[in-house]
């Protein structure tokens, strides 16, 4: 492994802590984006704040060259309580760094930083700083502001710490390497009666939980079985009383997918199933999606020129391009459909214990710091290479 030379290491690790210790929720990243600001412009960038409101993106320019690449980092927080008891922990009760973008705002900035000092490239590299990852799309907020009008990027690049890859390695693959989510909300209608005399009525817990068993054959016996696909019910809420046979039960959930075929197919499963179900119980089920994040797909050229990046430095043995896509979500992924690129995965150590993400024991790895940094500078340094 063949690391940059980065003298301001130790400085960038107090600054992710402090991040981590001040963390801030969707579109309320105030703190984060005025430090983000301040550091661009001290080191020389040319800086614009409140692109999505809280959104920053700073410009870096060297050579002549008229090529404009984008490198993404997300900054918001978690709603979740903090349980480590180290220096750094979280000072807002309820809300914590429980995915490591405190650790993926360090890495950009120390990219930015080295590249400044450094400038052995020829074009313009944009470094979005975006707001709102965790379930506001944040992305798509930017995209709609006219974050690539502004900045008319050829290709954009993104990268996610990733517990279980030790730190030293990548898993960097063509295709789909995040899926889609769509929430469902199925509101089932019976009619409400004394629980000792069922006959009454009609049952909507009885109804609701056939639902919920009947929902484990939409990708058991709809999808093929190389195609991939989960329906998760997650929340089952109906009833107030020991003694009554409640009007309404609402079952809600998540599909995640790789495909919109595969997406569709579960759609329509779901409404059959609920149809088939409403009559054979006599109520009445109405079904809702709402559709959030789309897939996450890489582009095959643009993985290719990341993967060369790392192999560069890390080794063949140490950049997977095999790994299986992980069925979480990412709202990088509304840019990855409005220009080509790569979204990659950053070895953060061994997820045991509290170390995976969205667990309250979580921290990012400031080892994975220097591997990070290289990897973006690297990437800069193949997509826009000097000129003889």
């Amino acid at each position: 492994m063949k690391l940059l030379n980065i003298p301001f290491l130790a400085e960038l690790a107090t600054l992710r802590r402090d991040l981590h210790a001040h963390p801030e929720l969707a579109f309320h990243e105030q703190r984060t984006a005025d430090i983000v600001a301040r550091e661009l412009e001290r080191y020389g960038l040319e800086v614009h704040k409140g692109l999505a409101r809280t959104g920053v993106v700073g410009l870096l320019k060297a050579g002549s060259g008229q090529r404009m690449i984008g490198l993404r980092a997300d900054m918001d927080a978690l709603p979740l309580t903090e349980m480590n008891e180290f220096p750094h922990h979280s000072r807002h009760p309820g809300c914590m760094h429980a995915c490591g973008h405190d650790g993926h705002t360090a890495l950009l900035l120390g990219a930015a930083r080295y590249l400044a000092e450094h400038p052995d490239f020829d074009g313009t590299v944009v470094f979005i700083f975006q707001p709102a990852e965790e379930s506001e799309g944040g992305a798509a907020v930017m995209l709609e502001a006219g974050l690539f009008e502004k900045f008319p990027v050829e290709s954009v690049y993104g990268l996610h710490n990733w517990p279980g890859i030790p730190v030293g390695e990548m898993a960097i693959m063509p295709g789909p390497v995040m899926a889609g989510t769509c929430g469902f909300e199925l509101a089932v209608r019976g009619h409400g009666c004394h629980a000792a005399m069922p006959h009454q009525g009609v049952d909507t817990i009885v109804a609701a939980s056939h639902l919920v068993q009947a929902l484990q054959t939409v990708t058991a016996r709809n999808l093929h079985p190389c195609e991939a696909a989960v329906v998760s019910v997650t929340q089952f809420h109906s009833g107030s009383a020991w003694n009554i046979i409640p009007e309404e039960a609402v079952l809600r959930g998540t599909i995640r997918s790789f495909k919109p075929e595969v997406q569709e197919l579960v759609e329509r499963s779901i409404e059959r199933l609920c149809s088939g179900v409403a009559s054979a119980y006599g109520a009445q089920i109405g079904v809702t999606f709402e559709h959030r994040y789309p897939p996450t797909v890489n582009t095959a050229p643009e993985a290719e020129t990341c993967r060369r990046a790392a192999l560069g430095f890390l080794g063949e043995d140490k950049v997977q391009s095999d790994a299986l896509p992980s069925m979480g979500a990412e709202d990088f992924a509304y840019m990855l459909r409005e220009k080509p690129g790569c979204y990659v995965w950053l070895g953060n150590g061994p997820g045991t214990g509290g170390c995976t993400l969205h667990n309250p024991h979580y921290d990012f790895n400031d080892e994975a710091l220097p591997v990070g940094i290289t990897y973006w500078v690297k990437l800069v340094q193949e997509l826009l290479p000097r000129q003889a």
